[in-house]
């Protein structure tokens, strides 16, 4: 695993599948998504690497319900009683009620989605403490928006910090090979192009996505860019 400072305070984390970010706010850690199941383990030599104990992570933030960002979730729970957070129409697949519905896939996706954990983008079921339901705001960064982006999931969700100018997409939004573009596997692609949009509206100077490198300047200009290429 990677651990790269996007900007001060926060840390891109890189497995080798997938991604999570921490916002740190004095000795206070917030984890805006989790990897798979089993990075609890780097995810700890990371926030050791800080100089801070898992025990200084509050609360952990799930854009949506996929594996790569919730299937670590049950594990960091418990260090230190930290709270999973997930927008209200996705907790009944992360703690494992109801199996994950079908996305809509282009005929180029399918084999990626069959590769992917063949198909089963489900973690270890999770608790999640706190629903949302879009426009609260989070006790971190100054203040973090929660802004309910369906299309990836029903419950996906993007995280703003409007004091910082920082962005956590989710997986609505991707960078890939240079080119920010929507994510994939997505339940309905209309609303992800209509979420994306909204995105981009944002006055944003870094962009967090859960693929791809981070945009860490004027990233509101490339997202209103991209959101004009999809028609």
């Amino acid at each position: 695993m990677e651990m790269i400072e996007v900007v001060p305070n926060l840390h891109l984390l890189r497995f080798t599948v997938g991604q999570a970010y921490l916002w740190r706010d004095g000795d206070e850690l917030t984890l805006v998504d989790t990897g798979w199941a089993g990075e609890g383990t780097k995810i700890a030599e990371a926030i050791r690497g800080l100089g801070l104990d898992r025990e200084n992570l509050v609360r952990i933030v799930l854009t949506h319900f996929h594996e790569d960002h919730a299937g670590a979730a049950a594990e960091l729970r418990v260090w230190a009683d930290a709270p999973v957070l997930a927008h209200r129409l996705d907790p009944s697949v992360i703690r494992g009620e109801v199996p994950p519905p079908e996305p809509q896939l282009a005929d180029w996706e399918r084999p990626l989605y069959e590769q992917a954990a063949s198909g089963e983008l489900v973690g270890p079921p999770s608790p999640v403490d706190h629903e949302l339901d879009g426009e609260e705001e989070i006790d971190f960064g100054g203040g973090a928006r929660v802004i309910s982006i369906p299309g990836h999931t029903d419950g996906s969700i993007a995280v703003y910090l409007p004091r910082h100018g920082v962005l956590f997409t989710g997986d609505t939004i991707a960078e890939h090979e240079g080119q920010v573009i929507p994510g994939v596997f997505n339940l309905d692609v209309e609303r992800v192009h209509r979420s994306f949009r909204e995105l981009a509206a944002l006055d944003t100077e870094v962009a967090c996505f859960g693929h791809g490198a981070p945009l860490t300047a004027d990233a509101g200009q490339v997202l209103r860019r991209s959101a004009e290429a999809l028609g």
